[in-house]
């Protein structure tokens, strides 16, 4: 049976994205050359409630990827699986594709 997680409040699950330790040719790469830290949402919660009881949803969605901060989030593992929570306000942006 699957575990899955359901965000409370704000919260955000995402996968962190990891680059590649080295090429396709085989050339191993240092480990500062990944250029974001970013990470695909898994799951996100219903939102927070503002000061009159209205429900304020998140900003991302289930499969955006995201820009995440260098530090923070709570790292948990489902399943020998890693995923990091972080606040909805602490995820810098959302990145596309052109």
């Amino acid at each position: 049976m699957a575990k899955r997680l359901i965000p409370s409040l704000n919260r955000v699950l995402i996968e962190k994205v990891i680059p590649p330790s080295k090429t396709s040719a085989g050339i191993l790469l240092p480990e500062k050359t990944n250029k974001l830290n970013s990470g695909k949402v898994i799951a996100v919660g219903p939102g927070v409630p503002d000061k009159s009881g209205n429900l304020i949803p998140t900003a991302v969605k289930e499969g955006d990827t995201v820009l995440l901060p260098e530090y923070g989030g709570t790292q948990i593992k489902l399943e020998d699986k890693e995923y990091h929570l972080f606040r909805d306000e602490d995820i810098l942006g959302t990145l596309h594709e052109n």
